[in-house]
């Protein structure tokens, strides 16, 4: 089974090594990495061609304009020639299990179309200053499902295959991809938690989440979830009528309060009791 490691780079060229490194440093061997640059305004092309060197294993391909993380991230997939995809930021890493443990899931588990597990923020030298402690299994099946409060999170491996029955991820979205996919996958196969800390996420003045983009990252998230809604064919959550048409983010979020709620976290840890013992 071979593993297609995705990276999308946009003017990350100077944090690329340490992800680079990684790479080299997996247990799985099998595997091939894509990267698409995205129009970088910086030397971040010439960084990772010196890097990559001559490594077959390691595609590059340049953008003929800065299209934006949606189209890029699309494709990538597209280029792809694993069975299995995940992606990494140039300016992240992963750890040496991270590949590996999502394979061995998905061999044994045929209806599984997704793993995840755990990520820890980093400062920019990849120091850990904490661990993702919200990352846990979800219930699968759920429709009223959003990721809210996030609990999918990298490091994310997916199924080619399943993946290109779906309408794929949204192009226009500049943010939230990755919840765009988490839900389009969620909707067509069940998900599967790895208790362990596999992608180490850098925090730096020009990540896209980062200072001013926080509230654009807010906006397109509440995109991603009420386009699920609209797949989902849902007029109501909780009592409370869905928008027919997506304007403003609280809007969409007002719609999922309940989630935080203790009586639908005790409600989701019987659902996750009950799938445990029936799996």
């Amino acid at each position: 089974m071979k593993f297609s490691i995705l990276i999308a780079n946009y003017n990350n060229g100077k944090f690329f090594k340490d992800c680079y490194d990684s790479i080299l440093s997996q247990e799985y061997e099998n595997w091939e990495t894509i990267i698409i640059d995205d129009r970088s305004t910086d030397d971040s092309v010439e960084i990772i061609k010196q890097i990559i060197g001559d490594d077959e294993r390691f595609k590059l391909y340049e953008n003929e304009s800065n299209y934006g993380v949606g189209v890029t991230k699309s494709d990538l997939i597209k280029r792809s020639s694993g069975e299995v995809c995940g992606y990494v930021d140039p300016d992240d890493s992963i750890r040496p299990k991270a590949l590996k443990s999502a394979v061995e899931v998905l061999q044994k588990q045929r209806d599984v179309v997704l793993t995840y597990s755990r990520l820890a923020k980093c400062d920019e030298h990849l120091n850990i200053l904490h661990e993702f402690k919200a990352a846990m299994q979800v219930p699968n099946g759920e429709k009223y499902f959003f990721n809210f409060p996030i609990q999918i999170a990298p490091f994310v491996a997916f199924r080619k295959e399943v993946y290109m029955k779906t309408s794929g991820i949204n192009p226009e979205l500049k943010i939230a991809e990755d919840q765009d996919l988490y839900y389009k996958m969620y909707e067509v196969g069940k998900v599967q938690f790895i208790n362990q800390t596999d992608y180490l996420y850098r925090a730096h003045p020009g990540g896209i989440s980062q200072n001013h983009n926080k509230q654009k990252s807010y906006a397109y998230y509440a995109r991603a979830i009420w386009e699920a809604i609209q797949r989902r064919n849902l007029k109501e959550i909780n009592g409370i009528p869905v928008p027919e048409d997506y304007h403003d983010p609280q809007e969409i979020f007002k719609l999922l309060e309940y989630q935080n709620k203790i009586p639908f976290r005790i409600k989701k840890q019987i659902k996750l009791r009950i799938q445990k013992i029936f799996k």
